[in-house]
């Protein structure tokens, strides 16, 4: 990658979050709660964007953006109102520019129609009224004053402003970062016809010229009609890389000096104006230090810099390494039978904690909020919303909600599929919630949480909540189900999971052809998740993800059964126990419970699960983790032992092996052995799902 690649690559980078940042003013101020910073915001941001397309030549960009920011710079000046209508429009529009970032990305085509369209409407929205504009009357000048001089007499050029003079002074560094001084004069002269002058006195002979230096100083003269702020804004991009000095070219020197009385040679030329415009810093303007309209200065941010992911990559594995190499040497030593109170031991403890803190340090790098995600579905959901003729509100919690980014980028896709099934099938039309005695406008919710060591995502909506007899009545006609199968409302919501199946009554570019639910479900469970649901007829409901919170490290429980060594998550964990023999009670022909204060959870033998053995143990020979899930709430597994607790790094067994039912991943334990690390939903589902069979066809 060239210099220039890495500098656009930069830029699109910028572009994401600029788009992001817009979008969530333009909300901000459809939901009331905007202020004028919130407008200033957006406004950059548009700017922003169309500074750097200038830049590196996309000019249908440049083009739309130019009309979008006029529009939010009528709204910044008090001249349109934000109310909802127009904010819906600028929503549309601020949609429109992403797919121009997509299309300059080369991940997709502009539509021509609807930006040409858009543009019409967002101009609709700064026509100019019919009212003009005058200037105020000056008061007469006296003839004398009391000290008996004779007035001085002014030429009447207030009713015409001066032109600007405008002195651009680029620096080294401005050129280093890929900027270009033509590129600023060219979008000066969209503004308006200007003149441009050289002054390259300050250039040194051709033996004492430094090639990254900057020599050059432009002086431009704008029409009078341009606004003070619309020249600013346009080296808004560059920021203090480029000095910029603005005056008017004659007004702010005509109140000192007499023109019908003066001699023809005082009066200055406009090269003379320029001149002692730019050396005088009195009237002048400097764009790193003033922005009209701007006096609230922006709280100072920490300083950040931008690493390429692989580096990152390559350092979490190299901590994975080190962890696990400080697990061997902690267990040489142990074999070694040296005492806890030895210098050895005690220096084996500081080396511990202090990879703890390396790798917890090196994994907060990994971390980043979920609101990256989040703000890529107002537009979905506006969109979803226009093609179906419902009226939805999307409500998003915990946009700051902090996650690896392994499982941020693999997020996208579930909660897209969930959004568009909660608005497809979820919410009604606005006819069908009146009927209902609803609001006309529908809720969807978009919520993150941390809970117990994982992340939970929610995606949930008040609309008719889901149909079950419909649902069942589908899955018998798929062949799903038997007609004569017995399902709890539980496990006819979960249907919706299975592959093929869909209730859209006839396929349309959202649903109806069976795709969807069940890839969601293959995905979170790819990811060593689960989905649950929850509904309630008329009322909504609500899809449940609960994830890991990284997928390189967990903190788990060393367990053992028939001689296999496992690895139980410690985040699922409640407790452990070793059972009475009266706590234990059986159930159905090779089933058990275990009574634990007042409730009964199911026992589920770890070794017979995972086909390791076929007859299960004793629980009152074993010991018992009482551990809880997602989707099925408790149960208690049975293992033979546990041999302790420690923080293991996850190696992918499906990508140097393959999957295994009940098998989440694999790690590297401190004696050399491989670990299989539990997944314990799956285990727990597979063996109920396998015990309750029988009974239901004995039923």
């Amino acid at each position: 990658m060239d210099a220039m690649d890495a500098i656009k690559a930069t830029y699109f980078q910028e572009c994401d979050e600029l788009l992001a940042s817009l979008e969530e003013g333009l909300l901000a101020l459809q939901s009331g709660d905007g202020d004028n910073d919130t407008i200033n915001a957006v406004f950059r941001a548009v700017h922003s964007v169309k500074g750097g397309a200038g830049a590196f030549g996309f000019e249908e960009m440049v083009a739309f953006a130019h009309v979008f920011e006029t529009s939010l710079d009528e709204m910044r000046s008090g001249r349109l109102d934000p109310d909802p209508s127009v904010i819906k429009t600028m929503l549309r529009a601020s949609d429109v520019l992403a797919d121009h970032v997509l299309a300059a990305k080369g991940e997709g085509v502009v539509d021509a129609a609807r930006a040409q369209t858009m543009a019409e409407e967002l101009e609709a929205l700064t026509a100019p009224s019919s009212e003009s504009v005058s200037l105020p009357a000056h008061d007469a000048q006296p003839e004398g004053d009391a000290w008996g001089f004779a007035p001085l007499k002014f030429e009447l050029l207030e009713e015409t402003p001066a032109p600007w003079l405008l002195t651009m002074r680029p620096t080294s560094a401005m050129y280093a970062k890929g900027h270009d001084a033509a590129l600023f004069l060219r979008e000066l002269g969209r503004l308006g016809p200007i003149a441009t002058s050289l002054d390259a006195s300050a250039l040194p002979d051709l033996t004492a010229l430094d090639p990254e230096a900057s020599y050059c100083v432009w002086n431009v003269e704008l029409p009078a009609s341009i606004s003070e702020q619309a020249i600013l804004d346009v080296f808004d991009f560059v920021g203090d890389d480029c000095g910029v000095s603005l005056a008017r070219a004659v007004t702010d020197l005509q109140q000192f000096m007499p023109i019908a009385d003066a001699a023809p040679d005082t009066v200055p030329s406009f090269a003379q104006v320029m001149t002692e415009e730019a050396s005088s810093p009195a009237p002048s303007v400097d764009i790193a230090t003033a922005q009209k309209g701007e006096a609230k200065s922006a709280a100072p941010s920490g300083a950040t810099i931008r690493v390429d992911l692989e580096r990152v990559d390559r350092l979490i594995d190299l901590v994975g390494e080190l962890v696990i190499n400080q697990a061997m040497l902690a267990q040489r030593v142990i074999e070694s039978e040296q005492t806890r109170s030895s210098t050895v031991a005690l220096g084996l403890d500081e080396l511990e904690q202090l990879t703890r803190q390396i790798q917890d340090s090196v994994m907060a790098i990994r971390a980043q909020p979920v609101k990256s995600v989040f703000q890529r579905m107002p537009r979905l959901v506006r969109e979803i919303a226009a093609s179906t003729g419902k009226q939805v509100r999307l409500v998003m919690d915990g946009e700051g909600t902090e996650v690896d980014k392994t499982v941020i980028e693999r997020l996208s896709d579930p909660i897209t599929h969930m959004l568009r099934n909660a608005i497809d099938h979820g919410i009604e039309t606005p006819d069908e919630r009146i009927a209902a005695g609803k609001s006309g406008e529908g809720s969807v919710r978009l919520a993150a949480l941390h809970r117990s060591g994982r992340i939970v995502i929610e995606v949930s909506d008040d609309g008719k909540g889901i149909d079950r007899p419909r649902v069942r009545e589908i899955a018998i006609k798929k062949g799903l189900i038997g007609a004569d199968a017995s399902l709890s409302d539980d496990e006819i919501d979960n249907l919706i999971f299975l592959p093929g199946f869909s209730t859209a009554a006839a396929v349309s570019n959202i649903s109806g052809r069976g795709v969807g639910m069940d890839v969601v479900k293959r995905s979170i469970q790819a990811l060593g998740g689960r989905i649950s649901i929850s509904s309630q007829p008329g009322k909504g409901s609500k899809f449940t993800l609960s994830l890991p919170l990284t997928l390189a490290v967990l903190d788990g429980m060393v367990i053992s059964a028939s001689e296999q060594t496992l690895v139980a998550p410690l985040t699922a964990i409640i407790e452990t126990l070793r059972p009475k023999p009266q706590d234990v009670r059986p159930l159905g022909p090779n089933g058990a419970v275990l009574a634990v204060r007042g409730t009964h959870v199911p026992l589920i033998d770890i070794g017979v699960a995972l086909g390791i053995r076929s007859t299960p143990i004793d629980p009152t020979t074993g010991v018992v983790l009482l551990v809880e899930s997602e989707g099925v709430s408790r149960a208690a597994l049975v293992v033979d032992e546990i041999q302790g607790q420690r923080q293991v790094v996850i190696k992918s067994l499906e990508a140097n092996f393959q999957r295994v039912v009940g098998i989440a991943a694999a790690t590297i334990l401190g004696d050399g052995r491989v670990a299989l690390i539990l997944d314990i939903e799956s285990v727990i589902e597979k063996r109920l799902n396998e015990r309750l069979a029988p009974i239901a066809r004995a039923s």
